[in-house]
């Protein structure tokens, strides 16, 4: 029974930071190299704006916002499932590598499917999430052990090598692609949000409308997953099939996700654990928050870096780089 007090907190808390989204995503239609003044949002918005206002607003700024938004609750939402299963709060899909096994699957699709790369927009996140997939699948097997299962610390020092290796081979796939593909990779190495563009929204938005409400059916089991392996056993959970399922749900998310932002860390450590600082730890509470801060905290990151520096910007996964490494530092020295 969650006492009423905290359901209010929560209800509050997801309105503060919906309308914190909103804010922000107004602040950011204004900025950047070609914009829309702030007064002339509302009139372009509602059909009312220039020919350019219109292109700006309509082609260049609210399809990147919002794939942003969407990319950012995906990484939240997968981070929060694998740190339930592995009951390690350092699990997250770009520190364990599964973020990088989706990258070297498109790497390779990519270099080697006869496919322009404008073409193949609703083929990425299921490319992205074969690979994720057999990665976490190889992750998942290193770490276990048939007599104490699954290895919390074991995965995450698992999941680190493969994710360092996996760079490794994507940097080894490139060097000896012609320039276009190259740069292609290179930024989605960096994290730099390339499918701005509305077929990437759509490409993205069924998983997170099949998988948000998915997970938070599967609220209470993660719960009771949290618990010691023979409590979850006694009160008659299948621990390996929940996590086997789970997982999956998890590495969609995170696939889906970074097959149009490329190779973003850090957004599934840091929003859980905002998420239950500010609400508690119980699943049916902090995962919708753990959403709404994720969209959030990497569209604040994006709308920073593509300002901070003309006319590129710094990709956004540079710039949550640049927090969230330090805060997972201080997590594993903590632990």
């Amino acid at each position: 029974m969650i006492p009423p007090t905290l359901i209010r907190k929560q209800r509050l808390l997801l309105i503060a930071f919906s309308a914190l989204i909103l804010l922000t995503i107004i602040i950011s239609l204004g900025m950047g190299f070609s914009s829309v003044s702030y007064d002339r949002i509302l009139p372009t918005l509602f059909g009312n704006g220039t020919f350019k206002e219109e292109f700006v607003l309509f082609t260049l700024r609210l399809p990147r916002i919002v794939i942003t938004v969407l990319a950012g609750m995906a990484l939240a939402l997968s981070g929060a499932i694998l740190q339930s299963i592995t009951r390690n709060e350092l699990a997250e899909p770009g520190i364990i590598g599964i973020n990088a096994g989706a990258g070297v699957a498109i790497s390779i699709f990519f270099l080697f499917a006869p496919i322009d790369v404008d073409s193949f927009v609703y083929v990425l996140p299921a490319v992205a999430f074969a690979g994720a997939l057999l990665t976490a699948a190889l992750i998942y097997a290193f770490s276990y052990n048939k007599h104490t299962g699954l290895q919390p610390v074991r995965l995450v020092l698992v999941g680190i090598g493969f994710s360092m290796a996996l760079s490794g081979l994507m940097i080894v796939l490139i060097s000896a692609a012609d320039r276009n593909k190259v740069d292609f990779i290179a930024k989605w190495m960096s994290g730099n949000i390339w499918g701005a563009d509305w077929p990437f929204v759509w490409a993205l938005l069924p998983w997170l409308i099949v998988l948000i409400p998915f997970t938070l059916y599967k609220a209470n089991r993660m719960n009771i997953l949290m618990l010691s392996e023979p409590v979850v056993v006694g009160v008659g959970v299948s621990v390996q099939k929940e996590r086997i399922v789970l997982l999956l749900a998890a590495v969609a998310l995170a696939a889906s996700a970074v097959s149009v932002t490329g190779g973003i860390a850090f957004i599934g450590l840091i929003a859980p654990h905002l998420a239950k600082a500010l609400i508690g730890p119980r699943h049916q509470l902090f995962i919708p928050l753990a959403v709404l801060l994720g969209g959030w905290l990497l569209l604040v990151a994006d709308t920073i870096g593509r300002n901070i520096a003309d006319p590129e910007g710094i990709a956004a996964g540079i710039m949550f780089a640049i927090i969230g490494a330090p805060y997972f530092i201080y997590l594993l020295w903590r632990k």
